[in-house]
């Protein structure tokens, strides 16, 4: 079973990833991974990671089919 802190280090790592290699794409994301929450304890639970991070992999594929990159 995946922890929460594997899924915050893989959404650290495609975020860094988009950042480097996608700065096109990474532009328009609406979260930047610095960002400081407006809440005092905002509520993450892992299903909501986990659906975030899968709308990250699903842009980077949807990129790379849209813009022939392999």
């Amino acid at each position: 079973m995946t922890s929460i802190a594997n899924i915050l280090t893989q959404i650290t790592e495609l975020t860094t990833d988009l950042e480097t290699n996608y700065p096109e794409i990474y532009k328009f994301l609406e979260e930047e991974p610095i960002t400081i929450p407006a809440f005092e304890h905002p509520y993450l639970n892992k299903k909501l990671l986990k659906d975030y991070l899968e709308s990250l992999k699903e842009l980077i594929i949807h990129h790379k089919q849209t813009h022939q990159i392999q």
